[in-house]
């Protein structure tokens, strides 16, 4: 060792031992807990505040704000969610801010954004009592605090109080966080200018998280245990086997609720206590809240292709404002190859899928970013945004479209022999029986709605039922040219049942040709594009549920999720007709009962379900052809 260095060691050591010699005494038996430990350290490359903002009512709301050091006049990007803050910004105790927060924020914050976390009133760190996607102050909410006014009061707080933001604000977020970023374009602040609200929780009834058609989705009996109870809060304690057979063996989901003390929750009983389109979730519904105001904040509403829990709620927000985008450049719709909130996390896969690059990351950068930065920046870029994005899946490519959907509805007849033509075929039909006590799974069993399984579930290989005796498939030829479609195709079901009730789920699905020896996983692969379910009470009104006259034809209308897909030459097209998916969807009894929460075992009954084809019960899929 040279001496200088020596001398440096000398130094430091003395400067130590002094530090230590300063402090006072350490008493061997004193108590060893220490109050607190600031884990941002002075090298820290970022600055991270905590401040309890106070809203109208004198709540206040925990929130985190984080900026790189130096930063000045930064755009302001909040979320509020209902998912802790805390966690939120402190993916690593690093000192590194593309380390501490969401990998999605690192465009953002490394240009000069101040990214705010909060977690909403009753959750968190916050105060306030938590209501579940708490309705808008109104018929459902006497108070006169909702998530808008938070909203409102959280931004103005923000524009006041961060001194190194432009006094301009954007809000983001997936889900729960896509519900309250669509809740604060009501009577939105002055300040907040953009908006891009992914796979929000727009209609709990009519296709997001808890009914579809009117069908009940078993799995938000977990969420609702998770997300409103603070001790003991998690899954339902059901055991880690298949869930196909805990839910069999309970019955009812109200007789599965009372297994497992889930009446005690106050969001489970709402839901149990209203099984149809009631005013209830009318009122609830933020496409029609939208709707009825204009909108003022540009906004940029995201799904994903195969998003397994909120795949209705962007579309439908994006068809309710559409009509006041008159210039065409103040509501844009996105959808993505992705899952659920997929498009915040790394995009080159989904399944058994593969894609050209990284498209949540191309997305994030070529588009979202840009729109922010149009919108947010002090000195701004020109505005770029297409009204329309939509990642052509089977081509592998973006595309921008002026309008959605952006195809012609072009019927696919249903036929004889299992076919499928654009031909209407003679008149026919084709029956099974359905046996609520053998219900067609949503997965290969065993069954689990969790993990990867649950991310992934609608892109599964739907061979796995093609053949069950209660399963109808129907086919094209291989085809000789690519069909290409761009919009949510339309089912059409002429359909008769020997019960009072019915479910009928429809699936559209990519058939890969059986020898791909250039992906062999995907030879023979049955790639589902939509699945959709509905239930037969609605027939004539989703808030005025009635039984069915056994045997006569009714024509059951709905739409399968949004789709930008091109089947390739060399594929066929296959469309699959049964009349469960379980344990997702709760079974249908197939007997009257009032309200299918609270069916009996004696009301399971065994059904015979005839599929019409032809004549004036011409069966189909109306696909939105594009033009290519």
């Amino acid at each position: 060792m040279t001496r200088p260095l020596i001398a440096a060691s000398l130094v430091l050591a003395l400067s130590t031992t002094a530090v230590l010699h300063a402090a006072a005494p350490t008493d061997t038996m004193m108590n060893e807990k220490v109050e607190s430990y600031d884990w941002v350290r002075p090298q820290a490359d970022f600055v991270r505040r905590e401040v309890m903002i106070p809203m109208r009512d004198g709540t206040k709301l925990y929130t985190v704000i984080v900026f790189r050091k130096s930063t000045k006049g930064g755009p302001i990007l909040l979320s509020r969610t209902p998912y802790d803050a805390q966690r939120a910004t402190t993916r690593n105790r690093s000192q590194k801010i593309d380390e501490i927060l969401p990998v999605m924020d690192r465009e953002f914050v490394d240009d000069g954004y101040i990214r705010v976390y909060q977690d909403v009133r009753g959750l968190g760190r916050s105060e306030g009592d938590y209501v579940m996607n708490r309705p808008l102050r109104g018929p459902l909410n006497n108070t006169r605090i909702d998530h808008a006014t938070d909203a409102y009061d959280t931004i103005d707080w923000l524009v006041k109080n961060v001194p190194e933001s432009n006094g301009k604000v954007g809000i983001t977020g997936s889900s729960y966080l896509g519900f309250t970023s669509l809740m604060a374009l009501i009577d939105p602040h002055p300040a907040l200018k953009a908006a891009v609200p992914q796979s929000p929780m727009v209609d709990g009834w009519m296709g997001d998280d808890w009914f579809h058609n009117g069908a009940y989705r078993t799995f938000g009996f977990d969420y609702d245990l998770g997300q409103t109870v603070d001790k003991g809060g998690g899954a339902v304690p059901k055991g880690t086997g298949d869930e196909y057979t805990a839910y069999l063996n309970a019955g009812s989901a109200m007789e599965y609720a009372k297994a497992y003390g889930l009446l005690d929750l106050p969001a489970v009983r709402k839901v149990l206590e209203h099984p149809a389109y009631d005013a209830w979730w009318q009122g609830q519904a933020v496409d029609k809240l939208l709707a009825s105001r204009k909108l003022t904040v540009p906004t940029m509403l995201v799904v994903g292709q195969w998003d397994q829990e909120d795949s209705y709620g962007a579309p439908a927000v994006y068809k309710a404002l559409e009509p006041q985008d008159k210039a065409n450049d103040m509501v844009s719709l996105v959808i993505g190859p992705w899952r659920h909130s997929g498009v915040n996390y790394e995009g080159r896969e989904l399944g058994p899928l593969k894609f050209e690059g990284d498209t949540a990351l191309q997305f994030r950068t070529r588009y979202m970013k840009p729109f922010f930065d149009c919108h947010l920046k002090t000195n701004p870029p020109k505005c770029q945004t297409p009204p329309v994005l939509t990642y052509a899946t089977g081509a592998d490519r973006w595309e921008v479209s002026q309008k959605w959907p952006d195809g012609a509805y072009t019927p696919l007849y249903l036929g004889t022999n299992a076919g499928l033509s654009f031909t209407k075929p003679e008149p026919g039909g084709d029956s099974y029986v359905s046996d609520p006590a053998k219900p067609v799974p949503m997965l290969p069993r065993p069954v689990r709605m969790s993990g990867d399984e649950w991310r992934h579930w609608l892109v599964h290989d739907q061979r796995f039922v093609d053949g069950r005796p209660d399963v109808m498939t129907y086919t094209t030829g291989a085809l000789d040219k690519p069909v290409h479609i761009k919009g949510a195709p339309k089912v059409d079901l002429r359909a008769s049942t020997t019960g009072q009730d019915s479910d009928y789920v429809v699936k559209l699905i990519d058939v890969y040709p059986e020898e791909n020896t250039a992906d062999p996983v995907m030879a023979g692969y049955q790639l589902a594009l939509g699945i959709e379910i509905f239930r037969g009470r609605y027939v004539h009104g989703f808030a005025t549920p009635a039984p069915l006259e056994p045997g006569k034809t009714y024509a059951f209308q709905w739409a399968l999720p949004n789709v930008d897909h091109v089947f390739l030459p060399g594929h066929k097209i296959m469309v699959q007709v049964q009349s469960s998916l379980f344990p997702l969807y709760d079974r249908n009894p197939q007997s009257w009962v009032p309200s299918i929460m609270e069916a009996m075992p004696k009301d399971y009954v065994k059904a015979t379900e005839t599929v019409h084809y032809g004549g004036d019960a011409a069966s189909a899929v109306w696909l939105p052809i594009a033009k290519d």
